[in-house]
C-alpha cells in the first residue's frame, strides 16, 4: 500500500517518562490542573534598570504593582497593592504616566465586545500613595496626558477630559449617541477586525488630542434576544454591517485644547469610501501620521497631517492585487524618518524610509517573515525583530543594524521565542517554549542574547504534567496538491503501529493563521492529547491561505475563501488514511468559527472521506459576516456573488452522507447564530439528520460558568459514538 509522502523535519521530543499510566480527565484541563506561571502586564521602567508586574494573591485575593531589577532579578518593592486600598479590593491592570509617578487601575470590569471593556478607574500617585477615581461612571479606555496631568477618556459615546490638577472634567464632544455617533472609540468592526479600541491620541505637548469620528447612523443593524432569567427576554441591537452593506462614516478630528475647538481633517486626496485603522503622533507634537484605507483594502497610504498649518502629505502608497495589511510598526526616528513593515516583495519585511516617504532602504530580506517588531535602539542604531528565518513554525529574536548588516540571532533554541526588551534595550525577558517544554521566562544580554539570568520555567508543571500519559507532537510535512503542508500529529502514548486507529483532524486555516507551531499547549491541546490517551490520532494540517509562508502562499485563496483550504484539507486526509495505522473508514474533522466553515465543508464536499465533523460557532455563509474581514479577501457579494456562493454549505446540503454535530452561542455578536440556523434549515428541508446544541447568551467563544466543561464533554462523547475508541485487542 503506498503510504503519503511525509518528510519530519524535526525530532520527537521528549515530554514525559515512559512510566506514566495515569489518565488525566476533561475537568483537569479547565480547573487549573495545568495553569502555566508567567508575568502579568509586564512592564519596563524608564531607567531601564527594573521592571514591574502585576502579581496576584490567591490567599487574599489581592492584587499588586511588584517592582523588580533587572540584574538581580530580586523585588525591590511594592509600588501599589489592593491590600491597603479600601476603594480597590482587586485591580486587573494598571497603566503608568509617563514619568511613571501617577498609575490608572482598572477595577470592576464588564466586557463590552472581544477587546472592550466598561470598567472604574483610579489614578494612582505612587509618591503619596493616595488614590482618585477617574469618574463614578463606567467608562473606556482611560489615558494619561504625556504631561501626566490629565486623562482623557469615552464614556456614552463621546470624549472626556479629566485634569488632575483641579479635579474638573471637561467633555469635549457632544454628538455621541448610541448606535448612531461615536467619538473617539471603535465600532464594533474596526474593534473586531482592525483590532483597536481606542481611537484617540495625545500629542507630546498634551495640548491637542486626534480622534476618530465614527457615524453609524445609516449601518444596517443586527439584533440578538437576550434569554437571561427574567420572564420576558431582552434584545441587544447593535451596528454591524455585513459584506457589501454601508459602514459608518469616519472622519479624522482635532481637539485642541487651548482654543477649546475641534477642526476636522480635509485631505487632498478624495476618499469616497474608506477606513482610518490607524493613527499616531510622530516625534514632532505638531505632526499626526494617519493610515488610511479603500474599502476593497489594496492600497494603503501613509498621511502625515499637521493640524496647525492645515497641511497634510500623503508620503507613502502601498498597492496590491489582493489586499495590503495594515502595519503596527511603524516607529519614527529622532530625523523624523521612518520604519515600516511590508510585503511588498512577497514576504514581510522591515524599510526604513525618509520623512518624505523615499526608501532609504529594505532592512531585513529573504524568503521569509518578520512576525514582530520589538524596536528601535537610537543609540546603537539597532532593531530587534522576531522572524520565522528558522522554520515557519518557529519564532526567534534578532537584532539588525538600521543598515540591513551585522544581524545576530538572539535566540538559539529551537522552538518559539518573544522577547520584551528593557527601555534603553539593555536587557531582554525572554519568553521560549516549545511543543514539549512550557513557557521558560529569561533574563537576557540584547547584545549578545546571552543567558544572564533565570526567571521563571514552569518545572512544577513539568513535574505535575510527569505523572500521566502525554504524546510527543510528530512535526512534519506533507505533500499537497503541490505544496508542502506543515502538520502535526498526536498519536495514543501506547500507539502501536500493527494496530489501526481513528483519526480526528483540527484545523482553523483562516487567511495568515497558523495552529502547527512549535510551540506550548493552548486547552484545546490539552483536549486532543485526553482524545489521544483514548485511542485517537489527532492531526493538524496548515493549508494553503495560513500565514508565514509569503505573500504568494497566503493570498491564493483570494476571492474563494475556503475553496482551496477545503481541497487541501481534503486531500490531506485521503494521504494520512493510506497510513498503515489510520482506519480509512474512521476519519473525523473539527473545527471553530473559520475552522467549523471548514469542517462544514470538507464533511459535505468530501464525503467519501469524512465519517463525521464537528463545526462550533461556524460560518456559513459570507454574506452574512462583517466588511472589513469578507470583503478583504472576497471583495463584495456584487461583485464576486460566485465566491460567496459556490462555497457556502448551506447552499449543497444534500451532500450530507457522514455524522454532524452543529453548536453555536445565541449571544455571539461575532458569528451571528444566523449563521447555523440557516445551515439547520437547510438540512432539514433536505432531509438530513443531525446533532446541534445552541448555549443561551453565549458569545463566540462559548465560555462561563459549566459551558466550556459542557462543550467539551458533548464534543467527546459525539467522536466516541461517530468515530468510535475501538482499539485492536
Amino acid at each position: 500500500m503506498k503510504t503519503p509522502l511525509i518528510c519530519l523535519f524535526s525530532c520527537l521530543f521528549v515530554l514525559t517518562a515512559t512510566s506514566q499510566t495515569t489518565s488525566f480527565t476533561l475537568d483537569q484541563i479547565w480547573d487549573g490542573s495545568f495553569r502555566t506561571q508567567g508575568l502579568t502586564a509586564l512592564h519596563s521602567m524608564n531607567n531601564g534598570q527594573q521592571y514591574s508586574v502585576l502579581n496576584f494573591d490567591r490567599s487574599t485575593r489581592s492584587t499588586s504593582i511588584d517592582l523588580y531589577d533587572y540584574k538581580t532579578l530580586s523585588k525591590v518593592k511594592t509600588i501599589a497593592s489592593s491590600k491597603t486600598m479600601d476603594a480597590i479590593p482587586y485591580f486587573s491592570n494598571y497603566i503608568f504616566s509617563k514619568d511613571e509617578r501617577k498609575a490608572i487601575l482598572e477595577t470592576n470590569t464588564e466586557p463590552i465586545y472581544r477587546h472592550s471593556v466598561l470598567g472604574h478607574y483610579y489614578v494612582y500617585d505612587v509618591n503619596s500613595e493616595s488614590l482618585e477615581m477617574i469618574s463614578e461612571d463606567k467608562i473606556q479606555e482611560p489615558t494619561f496626558s504625556p504631561d501626566g496631568t490629565k486623562v482623557a477618556y469615552g464614556l456614552n459615546n463621546n470624549l472626556f477630559i479629566k485634569d488632575l490638577r483641579t479635579g474638573t472634567t471637561k467633555q469635549i464632544t457632544f454628538d455621541g449617541e448610541k448606535n448612531k455617533i461615536i467619538n473617539g472609540i471603535t465600532d464594533w468592526v474596526y474593534e473586531e477586525e482592525f483590532a483597536f479600541v481606542r481611537a484617540f491620541e495625545w500629542n507630546a505637548g498634551s495640548d491637542t488630542i486626534a480622534f476618530i469620528r465614527f457615524d453609524e447612523t445609516e449601518v444596517p443593524e443586527f439584533s440578538m434576544d437576550i434569554y437571561g432569567t427574567d420572564l420576558y427576554q431582552t434584545q441587544e441591537v447593535f451596528k454591524y454591517p455585513k459584506a457589501g452593506e454601508k459602514n459608518a462614516i469616519v472622519s479624522l478630528h482635532f481637539y485642541d485644547l487651548n482654543a477649546d475647538q475641534i477642526s476636522t481633517v480635509t485631505l487632498s486626496k478624495n476618499y469616497q469610501d474608506f477606513y482610518i485603522p490607524r493613527i499616531k503622533w510622530t516625534k514632532d507634537s505638531a505632526i499626526l501620521s494617519a493610515q488610511y484605507l479603500n474599502r476593497h483594502q489594496n492600497t494603503l497610504d501613509l498621511w502625515l497631517i499637521n493640524p496647525k498649518e492645515s497641511k497634510a502629505d500623503l508620503v507613502l502608497s502601498e498597492q496590491d492585487d489582493a489586499y495590503v495589511e495594515v502595519t503596527d510598526n511603524l516607529t519614527f526616528l529622532d530625523d523624523h524618518s521612518f520604519i515600516w513593515t511590508s510585503e511588498k516583495d512577497g514576504f514581510n519585511h522591515i524599510y526604513h524610509y525618509t520623512k518624505e516617504g523615499e526608501l532609504k532602504n529594505q532592512i531585513t530580506k529573504g524568503n521569509w517573515e518578520v512576525t514582530n517588531y520589538y524596536g528601535y535602539n537610537e543609540s546603537a542604531h539597532s532593531i530587534y525583530y522576531q522572524s520565522v528565518e528558522n522554520g515557519s513554525t518557529n519564532r526567534d529574536v534578532y537584532s539588525i543594524r538600521l543598515n540591513g548588516k551585522r544581524k545576530k540571532r538572539l535566540s538559539l533554541a529551537e522552538g518559539t521565542s518573544d522577547a520584551s526588551f528593557s527601555a534603553d534595550f539593555t536587557y531582554f525577558i525572554k519568553t521560549y517554549s516549545n511543543a514539549s517544554t512550557p513557557p521558560k521566562y529569561t533574563l537576557n544580554d540584547s547584545k549578545t542574547g546571552r543567558l544572564l539570568k533565570n526567571i521563571k520555567d514552569n518545572s512544577a508543571l513539568l513535574k505535575t504534567l510527569s505523572n500521566y500519559k502525554f504524546s510527543n507532537k510528530e512535526f512534519s510535512t506533507l505533500n499537497v496538491n503541490g505544496n508542502d503542508l506543515n502538520m502535526w500529529m498526536l498519536k495514543p502514548a501506547d500507539f502501536e503501529a500493527a494496530k489501526t486507529y481513528p483519526l480526528l483532524m483540527f484545523q482553523y486555516s483562516g487567511p495568515g493563521s497558523q495552529k502547527v507551531a512549535n510551540s506550548w499547549f493552548s486547552s484545546r491541546d490539552y483536549w486532543h492529547q485526553y482524545l489521544a490517551q483514548q485511542g485517537y490520532i489527532v492531526a493538524c494540517v496548515d493549508g494553503r491561505g495560513t500565514g508565514f509562508k509569503g505573500a504568494d502562499f497566503k493570498k491564493i485563496t483570494y476571492l474563494n475563501l475556503v475553496k482551496y483550504e477545503t481541497e487541501d484539507q481534503i486531500q490531506a486526509a485521503k494521504q494520512i488514511s493510506r497510513l498503515p495505522y489510520i482506519d480509512a473508514s474512521r476519519i473525523g474533522i473539527w473545527g471553530w468559527s473559520f475552522g467549523a466553515h471548514m469542517s462544514t465543508n470538507c464533511l459535505l464536499k468530501g464525503n467519501d472521506v469524512f465519517k463525521m465533523a464537528i463545526a462550533v460557532a461556524p460560518v456559513t455563509s459570507w454574506r452574512f459576516y462583517d466588511t472589513i474581514y469578507t470583503e478583504r479577501f472576497m471583495r463584495t457579494p456584487q461583485e464576486n456573488p460566485n465566491g460567496y456562493d459556490d462555497n457556502s454549505p448551506f447552499n449543497y446540503p444534500e451532500l450530507l452522507k457522514g455524522d454532524y454535530l452543529l453548536v453555536h452561542g445565541s449571544g455571539d455578536d461575532n458569528v451571528h447564530v444566523q449563521h447555523t440556523m440557516r445551515m439547520v434549515e437547510a438540512l432539514i428541508q433536505a432531509d438530513k439528520q443531525f446533532d446541534w446544541a445552541i448555549y443561551p447568551d453565549k458569545t463566540h467563544g462559548i465560555y462561563g460558568g459549566n459551558t466550556t466543561m459542557h462543550l467539551y464533554t458533548k464534543m467527546t462523547n459525539f467522536l466516541h459514538e461517530k468515530l468510535g475508541d475501538k482499539r485492536n485487542n
